[in-house]
């Protein structure tokens, strides 16, 4: 689960790829930052540079003084580690013995050990612990066999295993980069006298606008103004799939907050309205539901917050469509595939596209005969083109590790495809469908108030909380997938443990942690008069034993006895309910985190997009 970027240029075009290359790795960075590294051919001289350290991007670049070096072409790596403790030997780039060719990968080579037995059979000398490493010395051996640098690139594909996006240099070859991509995420951006890789747009975004999304089993190399693709031994005709993205730098910047993660939870009531206005002027969810609608069982997944999205689908379904959908967590896919015939539907949620659990879990229904809908935000990734039906989300780039706006857009996307079932199934009219449709339109509406009303009141709640070290967040019905997503939050950003149940659950073992001063969060959502009675019983249970209680809530539960500070977020629907309540509890997790010291958008030990298994 790392970052890799590459740049050739011809000189006169672009005298110094270094700018670009320590750029756009940087951009890189929320997807992993325990190591960095570059490998260049200098200018001049066309020597093969490396420097690599443990550390940030900007540790690396300061400690070496990697700015002040002119490059032709160079690759470059932020690391988060999958074998091989984050030192200095272990980051990448790794070289082979002659130190000829450099390798950044990110992914994992399955079978390296006994390919790393093999080559040292054959007299290679390992210097690092990682899977990587083997890569350089295969391309070495066949290299010396062949006295042609892609064909042993080539055989070197044949012997590896496993998941990886790979980006080569060879000092014989200084204006070529290798490539090759197999489940790991990798893009070719196209320039002017330059061509690009990278593991996802935002690194490119300054350059160019124009893309090539990679697919399974495509390698080849890129040159200032050459691009081959090859699958199979057979070449690809990429032109037709070059793909002009319409965001802008700044989208993909801080636009003056403090942290990528607090914009971004700023930009949710924008971001929501242009999701609604993508998904009205698109035929995506109806295609979706023509496909639910011949399914005998459903069933949906994904990972972390998505995950906690797809429970807020079930719940949508149940109320909209009357239709039994089953939930599961990405990575238990295993037990639930079993379950999987021809006349199955998988809904698939990722926010990148490219999160392995999610994509195995995919091709595991789909080897069953199960049809599969895709949700995401990034056009052309991995589980959108191995899907049935997309339903693309458009939040925009999400930089900060910790999803916000991703989740809400991920809510409306799926609340769409529930009514839309719900219209088909003829459970409710057109005219209900086209009545709610019209009421989602407010769902930016509903963040950015909830947002306006709620920041204040945050900010003076976290110096009440900024000393504990647990607390709840209990909800009902629709409150229990946002506390799920809201308890994960805290946990994620500002190490704080904070663990979510269905309300009604937390008297059968988790009050028993209770104690005075510890904090319980509840959700108070709609309808009132099937809930509020209930969540008034639970806060007294908590209260009884000295927790300090918080009700975060829609109008209405601003009279809860026994809470000891309300946000009211607003009078809002069942149906809007998800996009008031949300934001506060992002905005906790955020608030929580700044006061204690951490980075919100580099939590520790985690990466933005989990592309290892």
């Amino acid at each position: 689960m790392c970052g890799i970027v590459g740049v050739t240029a011809d000189p006169d075009q672009v005298p110094n790829v270094m700018p670009m290359l320590v750029q756009g790795l940087k951009r890189l960075e929320y997807r992993g930052y325990d190591s960095a590294g570059f490998a260049f051919i200098e200018c001049g001289s066309y020597n093969l540079k490396v420097f690599k350290n443990r550390g940030k991007i900007d540790e690396v670049v300061n400690q070496y003084m990697v700015s002040n070096y002119c490059a032709v072409a160079g690759i470059a790596h932020t690391r988060w580690a999958t074998h091989g403790e984050p030192n200095q030997v272990n980051a990448h780039p790794h070289l082979d013995c002659d130190s000829e060719i450099a390798v950044v990968h990110n992914g994992i080579i399955k079978n390296f050990a006994e390919l790393r037995e093999w080559l040292v059979e054959k007299g290679h000398q390992f210097r690092s612990d990682t899977d990587t490493e083997v890569v350089a010395h295969l391309l070495e051996h066949f290299n010396r066999e062949e006295n042609d640098f892609f064909t042993a690139f080539k055989k070197t594909l044949q012997m590896i295993e496993g998941a990886y996006a790979l980006a080569i240099i060879y000092r014989g070859e200084p204006s070529r980069i290798y490539f090759a991509r197999n489940v790991s995420p990798l893009l070719i951006g196209l320039g002017i006298g330059f061509n690009m890789l990278s593991s996802d747009i935002p690194s490119m975004l300054a350059y160019t606008r124009k893309f090539i999304v990679l697919n399974d089993g495509e390698y080849g190399y890129i040159e200032p103004y050459k691009v081959y693709i090859e699958r199979d031994g057979e070449l690809v005709e990429w032109r037709r799939r070059v793909t002009t993205i319409t965001w802008s730098l700044e989208d993909a910047e801080k636009g003056g907050y403090p942290h990528y993660m607090l914009k971004e939870i700023m930009e949710q009531p924008r971001v929501l309205y242009e999701t609604y206005t993508g998904l009205v002027s698109s035929n995506e969810v109806e295609k979706a539901a023509e496909l639910l609608l011949g399914a005998n069982k459903i069933f949906i997944t994904g990972a972390g917050t998505s995950y906690h999205a797809s429970l807020v689908f079930m719940y949508y379904s149940s109320l909209f469509a009357k239709e039994p959908v089953i939930p599961f967590i990405a990575s238990e896919y295993t037990t639930y595939s079993r379950l999987a015939d021809e006349n199955t539907a998988l809904i698939v949620v990722s926010q990148s596209g490219e999160t392995i659990d999610s994509l195995q879990a995919l091709r595991a229904f789909k080897n069953r005969g199960a049809k599969i809908i895709a949700i995401s935000n990034v056009i052309g990734s991995s589980i959108p083109r191995e899907s049935d039906r997309t339903i693309y989300t458009r939040a925009g780039p999400e930089i900060g590790v910790a999803a916000t706006k991703t989740f809400l857009t991920q809510v409306l996307a799926l609340t769409f495809l529930a009514l839309r079932l719900g219209v088909d199934k003829g459970i409710i009219t057109k005219s209900e469908y086209r009545e709610l449709i019209e009421r989602l339109k407010k769902a930016g509406e509903a963040a950015s108030i909830s947002i306006e009303k709620s920041s204040r009141i945050i900010e003076r709640l976290v110096m009440k909380l900024k000393e504990s070290r647990n607390m709840y967040i209990l909800g009902r019905e629709l409150g229990v997938p946002l506390a799920y997503e809201g308890a994960l939050k805290v946990k994620e950003v500002s190490y704080i443990h904070a663990e979510a149940y269905p309300a009604g659950e937390s008297k059968h073992g988790p009050i028993a942690l209770v104690e005075p001063g510890f904090p319980v969060v509840f959700l108070g959502t709609p309808p009132l008069e099937n809930l509020k009675e209930k969540l008034q019983g639970n806060v007294m249970e908590m209260k009884a034993r000295g927790a300090s209680t918080i009700i975060i809530g829609v109008k209405g539960y601003e009279d809860i006895r026994g809470a000891d500070i309300v946000i009211n977020t607003g009078e809002w629907s069942e149906l809007l309910a998800p996009y008031a309540i949300t934001p506060p509890l992002q905005l906790l997790a955020y608030r929580l985190a700044v006061i204690l010291g951490r980075d919100p958008d580099k939590p520790r030990n985690l990466a933005k997009t989990v592309t290892v298994e």
